[in-house]
């Protein structure tokens, strides 16, 4: 039996799968890592720790499976989106990284659209500039850290530069390029013009690969460091919701899924790069050869349970705290929660607002608020389902992965409030399944990636939304979109009182 590995390297810990040709995932491994956070709005971490947890976490996936590791012929990346790795002519990091939640950088997203020009940058890159991309942080580094940027000879994104110490090889593949603000989406090149603009070299930018692209082989050092054979191929690998997206199936038009993880993705199969979203929802390139995707995003999904848990329920585990949510009935007792802890991104791009109860009495319960929690989230991914309908895209059958995947009145819930079949996939791995999709691709065991998901992935359970709980639903949804409104001065009001 042959086999492949995906890793994925998130924004807490680094996942590996090992993954044989029938799609089974025969041993898993999982090695976290630490946040630093400095400051309110800051968020790096050291790529170092990347490096070790991804080493010593395949080290334990080979000792613990103890098969023959020749067998092992590919492995392959999925990773956490728009975090800035700056390297040296040496290939030194020269600072810790900025990640994705990042949001210091309001100042510099202005920058690029006084210089370029908010109409010609969608039009490039069919996205806004925002504080979580990659180019904004490139951009203040250059203004606060000149010391380090006058060394920078190039920058990747967190899981090429656990690649590039794997094997010495230094790439960035499409998906993960969209997400940094330089590439011009439907051309498949950095651009040139953005990057003049704001006095950047196009330089900077590493060589472009596809996902599958074989990349080269792990190092003897890594070898002899985790017990895999040096003749160990390796795969560029994709962004963490690209890969997601394969390795959901979302691999054909129409197909579309919900994933609740840290944060929320709604994502949906485009198969050419010409649509036009006016920057509402992103618009990248997709992890299979020559598709995109546009996703919307909730900053504060899964976060957001997180957080009221460990607030209010810190004594509870998850299951305790969301068993019997499913006898609340929908609206739950007329308490609403937007989930805006740290910001929003889909659809008002604000990195200012915050998160409300509304509607709160004596009467409430903990599994009132609870579910608020839930429907608050829910009502945030269906922000970005709403906005592909009023373009045109026919979403009846929503896969759903992550957090959100694991309860079944979550599940209903989705399914009534996104006013679609939700569908569970039988064994659900998100974005390492992809990265080890990607990999058994490379590795030529299919022909193609919607082959390999044939075989890989299966629908367990279905959900399909209930008329009465739809109507309601969408009476909220519209209650839902009026907070933001309301309560957008208030929170600019209030910024000053935050330390």
């Amino acid at each position: 039996m042959s086999y492949v590995i995906g890793v994925d390297l998130g924004t807490s810990a680094v996942k590996l799968l090992l993954v044989n040709k029938s799609g089974e995932v025969v041993k898993e491994v999982s090695k976290d890592y630490p946040l630093i956070q400095e400051k309110t709005g800051y968020s790096e971490q050291n790529p170092e720790d990347w490096v070790r947890q991804t080493v010593a976490g395949l080290k334990q996936l080979v000792t613990e499976w103890n098969g023959d590791a020749s067998s092992i012929e590919g492995l392959s990346f999925s990773g956490q989106m728009h975090g800035l790795v700056l390297l040296n002519d040496r290939k030194e990091v020269l600072r810790n990284a900025i990640l994705w939640n990042d949001t210091r950088t309001t100042a510099q997203c202005q920058e690029i659209y006084e210089k370029v020009g908010k109409e010609r940058f969608i039009e490039i890159t069919k996205n806004l500039a925002l504080e979580g991309f990659t180019l904004p942080k490139i951009l203040w580094v250059k203004e606060h850290e000149p010391e380090v940027f006058a060394n920078v000879s190039t920058f990747v994104l967190p899981k090429d530069y656990v690649r590039y110490r794997l094997t010495g090889a230094l790439h960035m593949d499409y998906s993960d390029a969209a997400g940094t603000s330089l590439l011009d989406i439907e051309q498949k090149e950095w651009s040139k013009e953005i990057c003049e603009l704001l006095g950047l070299n196009v330089s900077i930018c590493p060589a472009l690969v596809d996902s599958h692209e074989n990349v080269g082989k792990i190092t003897k050092e890594i070898a002899e460091q985790t017990g895999l054979s040096d003749t160990t191929d390796v795969f560029a690998g994709g962004a963490d919701n690209a890969c997601g997206a394969i390795g959901s199936g979302i691999l054909s038009e129409g197909k579309t899924f919900a994933s609740i993880g840290t944060s929320g993705v709604v994502l949906s199969y485009e198969p050419t790069g010409d649509k036009d979203y006016k920057g509402k929802v992103h618009y990248f390139n997709h992890g299979e050869e020559n598709a995109f995707y546009a996703m919307g995003v909730t900053l504060s999904a899964g976060h957001s349970l997180t957080w009221f848990k460990n607030t209010f329920a810190k004594e509870q585990d998850f299951n305790e705290l969301l068993d019997g949510i499913g006898n609340v009935p929908v609206g739950s007792n007329g308490l609403l929660f937007t989930p805006y802890l740290v910001g929003e991104r889909t659809p008002h791009a604000d990195s200012q607002i915050r998160a409300s109860f509304i509607g709160m009495d004596s009467s409430h319960t903990i599994k009132d608020f609870t579910r608020a929690v839930l429907e608050g989230i829910t009502f945030s991914l269906n922000e970005s389902i709403a906005i592909f309908r009023e373009n045109g895209k026919q979403i009846d059958t929503i896969y759903s992965i992550g957090g959100g995947a694991k309860n079944k009145d979550w599940l209903q819930m989705q399914a009534d409030i996104f006013n679609a079949q939700i569908v569970k996939l039988k064994s659900e791995q998100g974005p390492g399944m992809g990265a080890a999709m990607l990999a058994a691709y490379g590795s030529g065991w299919f022909a193609s990636l919607k082959e390999c998901a044939d075989q890989f992935l299966e629908d367990a359970e279905t959900y399909q939304p209930i008329p009465e709980n739809v109507d309601k639903y969408q009476s909220l949804f519209k209650l839902y979109r009026d907070v933001y409104k309301q309560t957008t001065e208030l929170n600019q009001n209030l910024m000053e009182f935050r330390k």
